[in-house]
């Protein structure tokens, strides 16, 4: 469902909303300052970084409980990043919920190309068609791993 331009999902007492007013920002915070790619990031970059992303948030009733993103220019590529279902929430297949939404959404379809990088939950992507990128050459990057140590 659409309201400006704003998606929604329900599944039972489960919502996904890309509503960036509903998303809780302390609590996606939270998670990503203790989680293994962001570990010690600060409030005001998680901020930051949801003020400029498309942005998946999952809701037990009105708590957040998972949360996911698209960096992209709404055209031609999208990075998605901070994928997260809460440790207590695991195993009720939300994270396919999550993903199937993410899939969902009118951007997924217009962009060509799509990125993640992850050494968590492999079998979770392949169940969406993302594949390793194992060409030599192919896949560059910039990484600074203590960024928020």
């Amino acid at each position: 469902m659409s309201v400006n331009n704003i998606h929604e999902w329900d599944k039972g007492e489960y919502n996904i909303t890309t509503d960036i007013k509903k998303i809780d920002r302390t609590a996606v915070h939270s998670y990503l300052t203790r989680s293994t790619w962001a570990k010690g990031i600060d409030f005001e970059t998680v901020s930051y970084s949801i003020d400029n992303s498309l942005n998946f948030g999952l809701f037990h009733r009105e708590e957040q409980i998972g949360f996911a993103r698209l960096i992209t220019d709404h055209a031609t590529f999208a990075y998605l990043c901070d994928v997260y279902v809460l440790e207590e929430y695991q195993g009720r297949k939300l994270s396919n919920f999550l993903m199937s939404c993410i899939h969902e959404h009118p951007v997924f379809s217009k962009v060509r190309r799509l990125m993640l990088f992850t050494l968590t939950a492999p079998w979770l992507y392949a169940k969406y068609g993302y594949e390793p990128v194992n060409q030599q050459n192919y896949a560059w990057t910039i990484l600074r791993k203590d960024m928020y140590l």
